[in-house]
């Protein structure tokens, strides 16, 4: 783990509060999601659920997930042995990059890429291999030639964050029927980050790459409760994949931390099952929410890539006379009184990203307005 020091989210909100500079670094809501939910996590805690809780997951939470995906998707997944519940969707990607890759192995990420899939393919003494997604059209994409030059012999993985943090893509049909076809021509497992599923925007579609020929039997997906009922601090995520798959991420996730918190289990399972239109009224809020925070940052002079998903808006700074993205969040405090976080630590090649920040905009109206004031400061 030489080279890794401490997250730039952990740094930048420390930042945040030793300024009193507002935040709109780290992607966490500032209000709580269903209370149906969170009233489910109370009572599970007083009815006497705090104690280890099986290792694969509450039956409960793990026959929610897997209904989930067959209504949603139409994917078919044995609760049994087919669905297993993590310490949030990082563990899952954790668990599954020390279960699949073996030393030496290469992992394919699209850079700009989250700073915890960096960290787990160095723990698995795998190498990674970015391919860079560049605005192009009003979005971040991929080339396709390039993403077929980065398979080589010692490919084993590639790792898909779709709805895409932090970029805010959606990757589309075609794009995935790229990835898709590498992984069946090359015999690569496709690991997926999906945890922004159900966060899109503008009749953006999330569609999962196990959905596509010949690549469930070649998938482990990944996702969670946080980001779609706003209970980041809950850490309870999932992993669906055949069973071979499962297995090898319960090899290594026993021996990670066994088992997830029961009451938030509980509260998860009652919420994928009863509180999805909780969830279209939140997309429906962020979509909101960005167009808000969207506004206000070419008001101040930033240009935006308007994103199709997730918490996060792309700023580039250089209509403001900056270049320097780590120079200017590092004095934003400063200047403005607002925080964000400099793109180009989410990439290899850090001058590809090094004119963009990425700012939040899952936070209440009136921290958004205020953190535009503040930023107009730059002008």
């Amino acid at each position: 783990m030489q080279g890794f020091g401490t997250t730039i989210f952990a740094e930048m909100s420390a930042l945040a509060v030793r300024t009193g500079s507002i935040n709109l670094g780290q992607g966490f809501p500032d209000t709580d999601g269903p209370p149906r939910m969170l009233e489910t996590a109370v009572e599970a805690i007083r009815s006497g659920g705090n104690q280890y809780p099986p290792g694969p997951g509450l039956p409960e939470l793990r026959r929610a997930v897997a209904a989930q995906r067959r209504e949603r998707y139409g994917l078919d997944y044995d609760p049994d042995t087919e669905v297993y519940v993590t310490v949030g969707a990082t563990e899952g990607i954790a668990a599954a990059m020390l279960a699949l890759a073996n030393p030496g192995d290469e992992v394919i990420v699209f850079e700009p890429y989250y700073d915890s899939y960096a960290a787990t393919i160095a723990l698995a003494g795998a190498v990674r291999r970015p391919v860079t997604l560049r605005p192009d059209g009003g979005r971040f994409t991929f080339d396709p030639d390039e993403l077929r030059a980065a398979v080589g012999p010692r490919t084993r993985i590639i790792l898909v964050n779709s709805p895409h943090n932090p970029a805010g893509t959606v990757f589309t049909r075609a794009e995935l029927e790229t990835i898709a076809a590498l992984c069946r021509e090359h015999d690569l497992i496709a690991v997926t980050d999906e945890v922004y599923e159900y966060l899109t925007f503008d009749g953006a579609e999330h569609i999962p790459l196990a959905t596509l020929d010949g690549m469930r039997e070649r998938t482990v997906a990944v996702s969670s409760a946080g980001k779609t009922f706003s209970v980041t601090g809950w850490k309870t995520g999932w992993v669906t994949a055949p069973a071979p798959y499962v297995r090898a991420v319960q090899t290594v996730k026993q021996f990670m931390t066994y088992a997830v918190g029961g009451p938030w289990q509980r509260a998860a399972a009652y919420a994928l099952s009863n509180e999805l239109d909780w969830v279209a009224r939140l997309r429906d809020s962020l979509q909101a929410k960005r167009d808000r925070l969207v506004t206000g940052l070419e008001a101040a002079g930033f240009a935006t890539v308007r994103p199709q998903g997730t918490y996060f808006v792309q700023a580039d700074i250089r209509p403001l006379g900056f270049t320097d993205g780590m120079e200017l969040a590092l004095a934003l405090p400063e200047k403005a009184g607002v925080v964000a976080i400099p793109t180009q630590v989410f990439y290899d090649d850090a001058a590809a990203g090094s004119h963009f920040v990425r700012f939040a905009f899952c936070k209440k109206d009136e921290v958004i307005d205020e953190a535009v004031e503040r930023l107009r400061r730059l002008g």
